[in-house]
């Protein structure tokens, strides 16, 4: 084992890769409880729902951990779920079922072009400030979800939205875990999100506003409701996923996952010390088990999985191979016997840990260049309008439309790659097709 992780190499052994793999696994153990929340809103079924999305974390650990040798774990993206259940199902009115197929069609495509090399060019072509303001949109909207879900913020008919009631027993709940969870992370503690969400569910009980689990350990959901539906659904409903609409899904699945996973392996490999000459590592293996992993998500029937930022507590930790990834795997079979703690998983509990996030992903807002209106525009209406439209879709579609305005007509529409006026042709048309 040691040979194959090549610990001589990495300067690292049993111990260091077991608390590095240990420390990611607790920095990213929440997914195992917030998932099955926020797909259940789509209508799919909650137990299903986290026994699936253990198994497509173990897969995906797995699959980082002996394709690409990378102490990365793996499990179902935050953005990504969200944008699943609010946007597509409940937005666009898509079956879950159908949504599934979208997942399963991005995955495919991702491993096509990452085998083919064509991921580079694709990468390339998208200017790096949309990628940020993607990212910075999608932390404000999953922020969003988690103000609404505790009834912080509420719906007005002058106003759209207003402050909601903060004397609420649940929502002063959810004042108290966020509150919980910023103390943990300035403390530096690893795995402060998931600590405080059972905090937060502790206090619940004691103050009696939510009820005790019938149990601690108890038998495994079944995950048959949701297991191999993308693939029955391609065959009994082929009308409903040939469409515009699913296209412009799996754009966007593609879209999140292609940036998502860059900048967590680069952040990762830079601390875990992988970069040799300005490359990564061994990067297409590490691609080719990201993407992967989305297809075996599909199957599996949840949300497409992604690389966690996370990880990098577990380098921090000593995590340097992918044996960290499969003590993170091992754990994640583990907490496949705690579902009955789902009942104590309230949205007072989920919600705190939803608006935590959406502060972390809008970090990058600094790094998009401010000081260029044609830059600037598109870049404030990406990620102002996946919170205000409650679509990830149409921030991302706007932005890649208005962009190639704005550079053609300051005169530098010679810059653009040619994908990106492909992908304004294509996205023109999603918003007359929404029209």
């Amino acid at each position: 084992m040691a040979r194959f992780f090549e610990f001589d190499r990495e300067g690292t052994g049993y111990r260091r890769e077991i608390i590095g793999g240990i420390t990611t696994f607790l920095a990213m153990a929440y997914i195992m409880f917030v998932n099955p929340s926020i797909l259940s809103a789509a209508g799919m079924d909650q137990g299903a729902v986290f026994t699936a999305t253990a198994l497509a974390s173990i897969v995906g650990c797995l699959l980082m951990a002996v394709v690409a040798r990378y102490p990365v774990g793996i499990a179902p993206s935050m953005g990504l779920n969200a944008f699943f259940a609010y946007s597509v199902v409940l937005g666009m009115g898509v079956p879950w079922q159908t949504a599934l197929v979208g997942v399963l069609f991005s995955g495919l495509i991702f491993v096509l072009i990452t085998v083919l090399r064509l991921r580079e060019m694709i990468l390339d072509a998208i200017p790096v400030d949309l990628k940020m303001a993607s990212a910075c949109g999608i932390g404000l909207f999953i922020a969003l979800i988690g103000f609404e879900d505790s009834g912080i913020v509420v719906n007005n008919k002058a106003t759209l939205v207003t402050l909601g009631d903060l004397t609420l027993p649940a929502t002063l709940l959810t004042v108290f875990g966020l509150f919980a969870s910023i103390v943990l992370m300035l403390r530096r503690l690893p795995g402060a999100i998931f600590f405080g969400m059972v905090l937060t569910a502790v206090l619940g009980m004691i103050t009696g506003v939510i009820n005790p689990p019938q149990a601690i350990v108890g038998e495994v959901p079944s995950v048959a409701p949701v297991f191999g539906v993308a693939i029955t659904r391609l065959f009994d409903a082929p009308g409903q996923v040939f469409t515009l609409n699913l296209l412009v899904v799996v754009l966007t699945f593609l879209f999140v996952e292609f940036f998502d996973t860059a900048g967590t392996l680069m952040a990762v490999a830079t601390k875990a010390g992988l970069i040799e000459g300005n490359r990564i590592r061994r990067s297409r293996q590490a691609l080719l088990a990201d993407s992967s992993s989305v297809v075996a998500s599909a199957v599996i029937g949840t949300s497409p999985t992604t690389s966690y930022i996370e990880s990098t507590a577990g380098v921090a930790s000593g995590a340097r191979t992918g044996f960290a990834s499969l003590v993170t795997a091992a754990l994640f079979v583990l907490a496949l016997f705690f579902s009955p703690l789902l009942s104590v998983v309230t949205s007072s509990v989920t919600a705190p840990a939803l608006i935590i996030v959406g502060v972390l992903m809008v970090s990058s807002l600094g790094e998009i260049d401010w000081n260029r209106l044609e830059i600037a525009v598109p870049a404030f209406l990406t990620l102002i309008t996946m919170p205000v439209t409650y679509s990830i879709a149409n921030g991302i579609a706007l932005g890649l439309v208005v962009y190639p305005v704005t550079m053609v007509v300051t005169g530098r529409g010679r810059e653009l790659h040619p994908i990106l006026y492909a992908l304004f042709v294509v996205f023109v048309g999603y918003f007359a097709f929404l029209a």
